[in-house]
């Protein structure tokens, strides 16, 4: 009898011996899943604004490749500037990494302030916008030229998305000079091709354009002067989000504050991700080159 019991005994402390056991190891998992960065652990998912540029396109999926690295899912939305801000305003979207001021999109900023968070960091400080053309225009120098070249150039401004602040800009300054043109809306990669064809045929086209951008290591342009300084001088580049995403995503909104990227950073984003077969395979292997960048932008 004293053995049977004594059998028990041992038996009921090996259960409370692999209980414990696994007790531990449930504990050191959660642990394991709360600390470091987070990459086993779900996070929630972020749907963020993708527009078709070719600086968006690298930086959207930079910031996708990042922030899953970290535990979030990424949505990426491929809309127009007019339709990312007013999905910002009504909660649809949660974040757009590309607002221009203090010209470009002033607009959208005039329209949807108080209903979107617009940021007061940038994450690019020297960009510009301007009408251009092919450098071997030798004559054609200065907006004011425009006119008296109409013929040659068919009275037609080559343009990309209705609805983009640059294509609002380049409306008014059809006015602000007189011009006797037409701005025709595309896409930026119809424009592209379109500067693309026109080059290899030494053709005359003007096009709105903006730097950074990958064209001006492809092709000779130049920027038209603009006397009248409709696009403005230097712009700056914000990101924007809807109200109350900070709450939501308090560390991916302070990673958002930090980032900064520079000629050279952003002109090597653009190329893997337009060298790449997908986007997402340039912006990984842009990633895994410039950690020590990225760290600087994402503290824990």
């Amino acid at each position: 009898m004293n053995f049977v019991k004594n059998k028990l005994f041992l038996i009921g402390l090996a259960l409370v011996v692999i209980l414990a056991a696994c007790g531990d190891d449930s504990d050191s998992e959660s642990e394991d899943a709360n600390s470091g960065d987070g990459s086993s652990e779900e996070k929630g998912t972020i749907e963020m604004a993708q527009i078709n540029w070719a600086e968006n396109i690298a930086v959207s999926n930079m910031w996708k490749v990042i922030l899953e690295d970290k535990g979030y899912n990424v949505n990426l939305n491929l809309l127009d500037m007019g339709t990312i801000m007013k999905a910002l305003a009504e909660d649809e979207l949660d974040i757009n990494l590309e607002v221009w001021l203090p010209i470009q999109d002033k607009n959208y900023l005039e329209e949807y302030e108080g209903q979107v968070f617009f940021s007061d960091e940038t994450w690019y400080d020297n960009a510009k916008v301007g009408l251009v053309v092919p450098t071997y225009l030798e004559d054609i120098n200065s907006i004011e030229d425009l006119n008296a070249n109409k013929e040659m150039f068919e009275g037609e401004i080559t343009g990309f998305d209705p609805g983009a602040g640059t294509m609002e800009v380049t409306e008014e300054l059809i006015q602000e000079y007189d011009l006797e043109y037409e701005l025709l809306p595309s896409s930026e990669p119809a424009m592209i091709e379109e500067i693309d064809q026109a080059i290899q045929n030494e053709e005359p086209i003007v096009s709105p354009l903006w730097s950074p951008h990958r064209v001006f290591s492809e092709f000779d342009l130049k920027y038209l002067e603009d006397p009248e300084n409709v696009y403005g001088e230097v712009e700056k580049i914000h990101h924007a989000t809807r109200q109350g995403f900070a709450d939501d995503f308090p560390k991916v909104s302070e990673w958002m504050k930090n980032w900064k990227m520079d000629d050279e950073s952003i002109g090597q984003l653009m190329s893997y991700v337009n060298e790449a077969e997908e986007p997402i395979d340039g912006a990984e292997k842009w990633v895994e080159e410039n950690q020590d960048l990225i760290d600087e932008w994402v503290t824990e």
